[in-house]
């Protein structure tokens, strides 16, 4: 039985969650689903420049478990960008935090 999935901690929403190409009707596109959580590792590691220890400190998982996080969000990325997907931005297990408060403070993530 795989271990239950521990939430994310996200600083954010995306400003927009859907991007496609152009000149290409939303009826012919395949989507790529990105979740909120693989977005976060891809703004700490490569808009933020963040080291993977230090992204999975932000997000409060593991390094390994960031590792995995940003190998699957690079692969879909690179899936819709070659292949002219549409990317929507949506759904993972996830808990938005500030900086006044922590996030995952209890085992059910809310």
């Amino acid at each position: 039985m795989p271990r239950p999935h521990k939430c994310r901690c996200v600083c954010r929403n995306p400003q927009a969650n859907y991007f496609k190409p152009i000149r290409i009707p939303f009826s012919s596109l395949e989507q790529v689903i990105l979740t909120i959580d693989e977005f976060e590792a891809i703004r700490l590691a490569d808009l933020e420049g963040l080291y993977q220890e230090e992204a999975a400190k932000k997000m409060k998982v593991s390094r390994q478990t960031f590792g995995n996080i940003i190998i699957s969000a690079h692969k879909k990325i690179a899936d819709l960008l070659v292949n002219a997907k549409a990317l929507k931005i949506e759904g993972g297990f996830v808990k938005y935090t500030n900086m006044r408060k922590k996030c995952c403070k209890n085992k059910t993530g809310g």
